[in-house]
């Protein structure tokens, strides 16, 4: 009789230790299953995990960039940018796949450079447009530049057809149309001022405006030369349909890449816009929608 009630007694206490331990048992599943789906979604999103180097020019861009590689971190990219000072490097780079993507250079420029060197790299989002200008520490308007005025004007093939084809847009030399975007000093048909053309390098010509009457200078090159872009500039070029957009470029076999959409997808920001506008003080204008 005892032992009959002991056995009934210890079975009421394990049944509800058993419920105890099956409930506790469940929620630790059910805990670990959410921990586990957590740390899942925490990888995910967490560090970038795809490298990238990017070719850039030394100077704004670089501050333009830090942002950048901000925005896409949240993408899952870690970038890496690579400075240059040579317009030529950076595209020798992408085809030696020293860095991965690079951000300089517009359409006749790349044009050019595919033409004499035979690189395959393809434009893969537009960044923003840097209209060149005419200086002159000398003159006040285009009106003022005497007979026989000394003109300084970058040449490079991309740069020299573009100075030129300003000079005509300005009234002030004719070159044929068919010299299409490369036309050279060579090519002038008329000349009413006898202006002379003196070709330099690009990262002269700014720097050699105080012994010119003008010169057409980049605006990279016009701030790293000092040149008081809104008080010296007497022209400047029209954004409408202007071929000389910049843009991220990318080796061609790379142009459907994963991380490509990403990459442009982190310029193409509302914060990068404030900060182009920011840094250039209005004189570079976005060029994406």
């Amino acid at each position: 009789m005892n032992i009959g009630i002991n056995l009934f007694l210890n079975v009421e206490m394990v049944l509800p230790m058993t419920r105890s331990l099956l409930l506790n048992r469940r929620r630790f599943l059910t805990l670990s299953t959410g921990l586990i789906s957590a740390a899942s979604l925490t990888s995910a999103y967490a560090s970038p995990s795809h490298h990238l180097k990017v070719g850039i020019m030394s100077g704004e861009d670089e501050d333009i960039w830090r942002l950048v590689s901000q925005n896409a971190a949240k993408r899952g990219l870690n970038i890496e940018t690579v400075t240059f000072s040579d317009y030529n490097a950076p595209n020798e780079a992408l085809v030696e796949h020293d860095i991965d993507a690079n951000a300089f250079q517009h359409r006749p420029f790349l044009d050019a450079q595919e033409k004499a060197h035979g690189y395959k790299i393809t434009p893969v989002g537009d960044t923003y447009f840097q209209p060149i200008g005419l200086y002159s520490r000398k003159w006040h308007s285009i009106a003022d530049l005497p007979q026989g005025a000394r003109i300084g004007i970058p040449n490079d093939p991309s740069n020299e057809g573009r100075a030129l084809r300003m000079l005509e847009t300005l009234g002030l030399v004719k070159v044929p149309a068919d010299s299409g975007l490369f036309p050279t000093a060579l090519d002038i048909t008329e000349n009413p001022r006898n202006i002379s053309v003196e070709e330099l390098d690009a990262g002269v010509v700014g720097r050699s405006l105080p012994d010119l009457d003008a010169a057409i200078v980049n605006t990279d090159w016009a701030r790293k030369a000092g040149i008081d872009i809104q008080k010296e500039r007497i022209g400047v070029e029209g954004l409408q349909n202007n071929p000389y957009v910049n843009f991220i470029s990318v080796n061609a076999a790379d142009a459907q890449a994963e991380w490509v959409k990403p990459l442009v997808e982190s310029f193409h920001q509302p914060n990068v816009r404030q900060i182009i506008q920011d840094i250039f003080h209005g004189t570079v204008a976005p060029a994406w929608s």
